[in-house]
């Protein structure tokens, strides 16, 4: 990606409307989306020092980084530092963590894949003895091939180019993809009855994305006691039960900013009652204001 390309800090709702973020001409980051293509979202950064928590999407997350060192963490064997030309294919709901080395900036690119629809377009293509926990594994890919047409990908999506045209190429990009190259990510282990045990919590907050449900309720839900509810959190997830309820909340909000819905509706809908406290949160897990988000 060309930083020189960018002339402000902006964000583009597709096909071209463009909003300044800041006054800040020395660093660029901008979105794009289009209704048409609702299955995509793509972000580039350029000289960003913007930090994320950890943190899990419903979609995959295909990331490039294209200047800077990043420290990328996902995994209990602890954090990887990842050069320029460096891909990062994330699957859906897996934590992670890709943040700028200390005191530095970096530049990077972004595409969010709806998991369903990556699902469909690679269903034809998978071997019917596919390991499905291979597959659903954090990589890190430093094919130059790949990360070339990952930017021409994303450039695409940010050109005037015809939906069609983006849609053909983004599939080939999938077809492409080979979810078993690179550096396999170790994925938390948890047993099959952590999993189970869990469940019951799992699904009462997926039932209420827009209510905190106490621990208590979770503990009383599963039969374990508080303090097992959150080791069990930890092991299946990546998160805390606290820190689960503020992702699952903060991908809702990403999901009804992007149809337009207002900042402040959107907000009281999630149980925010102090505005302030959901722009620092969404923040802190987006990259961005929510505002700029919907812009």
């Amino acid at each position: 990606m060309d930083c020189s390309k960018f002339q402000a800090v902006s964000i583009r709702d597709a096909p071209s409307v463009r909003s300044p973020l800041a006054s800040d001409m020395t660093s660029a980051a901008e979105f794009w989306r289009d209704p048409r293509l609702p299955w995509v979202e793509s972000r580039r950064a350029c000289n960003s020092r913007a930090c994320y928590r950890p943190h899990s999407h419903p979609t995959w997350s295909i990331g490039a980084v294209d200047a800077g060192e990043s420290i990328f963490s996902g995994a209990p064997g602890g954090q990887h530092r990842l050069q320029p030309g460096t891909l990062v294919i994330v699957p859906a709901h897996r934590v992670h963590a890709c943040n700028p080395a200390p005191d530095t900036a970096w530049s990077y690119q972004m595409l969010h894949l709806d998991a369903a629809w990556v699902q469909a377009v690679s269903a034809d293509r998978q071997p019917p003895d596919a390991d499905a926990a291979t597959a659903a594994l954090i990589r890190i890919d430093r094919s130059a091939a790949r990360y070339r047409m990952f930017c021409h990908i994303n450039a695409l999506l940010f050109s005037s180019a015809d939906p069609g045209e983006k849609e053909a190429a983004v599939v080939a990009f999938i077809d492409e993809l080979d979810v078993a190259a690179g550096l396999p990510i170790p994925a938390r282990h948890a047993s099959p009855q952590q999993h189970r045990r869990l469940q019951p919590a799992l699904a009462l907050l997926d039932a209420a994305p827009m209510s905190s449900v106490s621990l208590d309720d979770l503990a009383s839900c599963t039969g374990m006691d508080r303090y097992a509810v959150i080791r069990a959190f930890r092991t299946v997830t990546g998160l805390t039960p606290h820190a689960w309820q503020l992702n699952r909340r903060i991908n809702v909000a990403r999901e009804r900013l992007g149809q337009g819905q207002p900042l402040a509706e959107v907000a009281h809908a999630l149980g925010f009652a102090d505005q302030s406290h959901f722009q620092r949160l969404f923040k802190a897990h987006a990259g961005i204001t929510p505002g700029r988000y919907r812009r």
